[in-house]
């Protein structure tokens, strides 16, 4: 969506959006879970857990980097990823409220 469009919808609508969009490919959410499943990862080891390239991992990982639902630290010549919780808490509150929303609701 360009950014004239984007302008007409609420600051939550886009970063809801903005989430959404770095979710929306399986390899993405294979990385979440992935690095749910561990204390701390470097991409080399997404790399050993993925049917990808390591080029292929780090657009997904920048993807998700850029949407702040990841969070990279350098540790010598490798980055640990993990989960930013407070992004996740946000997805979080959205489907609580849809969810809330649809219990008063009748179709």
């Amino acid at each position: 969506m360009g950014a004239s469009k984007s302008a007409s919808f609420s600051t939550e609508h886009n970063e809801m959006a903005t989430l959404f969009k770095a979710l929306s490919h399986p390899a993405r959410i294979a990385i979440v879970d992935y690095l749910l499943s561990v204390d701390s990862c470097i991409c080399g080891d997404i790399v050993n857990e993925l049917p990808l390239a390591q080029p292929t991992i780090s657009q997904h990982l920048k993807e998700l980097k850029n949407a702040n639902i990841i969070k990279g630290n350098i540790e010598g010549t490798a980055i640990c990823y993990c989960i930013n919780p407070e992004i996740i808490q946000k997805i979080e509150n959205h489907f609580s409220s849809i969810t809330h929303q649809l219990k008063n609701k009748c179709c």
